[in-house]
């Protein structure tokens, strides 16, 4: 009994750990996009300017999440842990010295090396030193961090600005991740995993699976349609989420004349609201066992919310709740997604299936603000969020060819 209870308080140690450090990563997704409105008048930038930041910095994260896979798997997990939290620090300190553009791009690509670490990082924590009984709840856990992060980053950055200026913002967020740099230190033993121990593992569990057998090339899950159908998936989902991260707050005040400050508080509500969806789509994809459904009508619900908002005759007292209940929808999404995904990841490929999918995410989350930031310039709000639902209905069919391509790989 003693055993089990050390061990479960181990657990719930290493998980909360892990936990924030995820839900730093994505406070820092978040950090530039509510400055938008004051780095524009600051440095005279438009909104392609802007967007192109965010671009970068996704694309730079894309490149670091490959590359610190293999770091992790070579130094271990902590010491990389410990360098991405370093350097989001550092990023938001440039970001408050920038005298221009060219210092908010290097900030950009600083940032997006921090936050490259952290899937290669927290998975491998998560499933070497968590047990089995406990791994659901750790990525439950993962992911609803996540979206706190998101929905902290608004509202902390904007209220700063407002009573102090952007500057400040940014030294506070500085501060904030170096508290959590410094959690991490001070618990650093629970976060020790020993790379000889799972290249041991490995190397055993690769030999007994296929004995006397030459290996397939690492590459051949690249043939796999169901890979490239996921990877789609991922890419128009997070290019979607973004852009709405992004742009939802100068777009709604062009249509709807919403104070900059009120409409980054709907970022807020709509991350709130996915914390709240994932939550309650584990339940619901545990119990119906029907992920593509899911999905597909929670998709297409958030698309005829959109279209409600392209019209620009929605009242603005519902403004807020249809931003909490996308967010909602969004996050009933994620676990029957990833539960698709996993469906289609073929036995002994999970970890480089989900490396090529990650990718999707991080290149989408580049891609979507770049093109919204030309729109927006050209004084055409509505089409954020028309774009969006172009996206969103290009997910749906995916869903379904993931489904049979997963099948017919199994």
């Amino acid at each position: 009994m003693t055993v089990t209870l050390s061990r479960r308080a181990s657990d719930v140690r290493v998980i909360g750990l892990i936990s924030l450090a995820h839900g730093g990563s994505h406070f820092f997704h978040l950090v530039l996009p509510p400055m938008f409105p004051w780095l524009k008048g600051a440095f005279a930038l438009s909104y392609a300017e802007l967007g192109l930041l965010m671009s970068v910095f996704f694309v730079v994260s894309c490149i670091a999440q490959a590359a610190s896979g293999f770091l992790v798997d070579r130094i271990g997990a902590r010491p990389v842990l410990f360098g991405g939290v370093g350097l989001l620090v550092l990023a938001a300190l440039v970001y408050s010295q920038s005298n221009g553009y060219a210092m908010l791009l290097l900030g950009a690509v600083i940032a997006g090396c921090g936050n490259g670490i952290f899937h290669p990082v927290d998975y491998t924590l998560i499933n070497h030193k968590v047990s089995s009984p406990n791994l659901p709840y750790a990525y439950s856990m993962h992911g609803v961090t996540g979206y706190l992060g998101w929905a902290a980053a608004p509202a902390f950055m904007v209220a700063i600005a407002q009573f102090a200026d952007w500057r400040i913002a940014f030294l506070s967020a500085a501060l904030l991740e170096a508290c959590v740099l410094v959690l991490l230190w001070i618990n650093r033993k629970y976060l020790l995993d020993n790379v000889k121990e799972r290249h041991e593992n490995t190397h055993v569990s690769t030999q007994a699976a296929n004995p006397g057998i030459a290996q397939e090339s690492p590459f051949a899950f690249l043939r796999l349609p169901a890979v490239w159908l996921c990877w789609v998936f991922f890419f128009f989902s997070m290019a979607s989420t973004s852009s709405l991260q992004s742009f939802a707050p100068s777009a709604l005040f062009s249509i709807y004349e919403v104070p900059l400050n009120i409409g980054s508080y709907y970022i807020t509500l709509l991350a709130l609201g996915s914390a709240g969806g994932v939550l309650f789509g584990g339940y619901l994809a545990a119990k119906l066992q029907a992920p593509e459904r899911i999905v597909s009508t929670c998709l297409s619900i958030t698309v005829v919310m959109c279209l409600l908002l392209s019209t620009g005759f929605i009242s603005i007292d519902l403004i807020p709740i249809i931003f909490f209940a996308l967010g909602f929808g969004y996050g009933v999404v994620a676990p029957s997604r990833d539960l698709l995904v996993k469906k289609a990841t073929p036995q002994g490929v999970a970890g480089r299936v989900y490396g090529i999918v990650y990718s999707g995410i991080d290149l989408g989350a580049a891609v979507g603000p770049f093109i919204f930031g030309f729109f927006m310039d050209a004084g055409l709000p509505k089409a954020l969020f028309l774009g969006i639902v172009v996206f969103q209905l290009m997910i749906i069919p995916t869903v379904f060819q993931v489904k049979s391509k997963g099948r017919q790989a199994a």
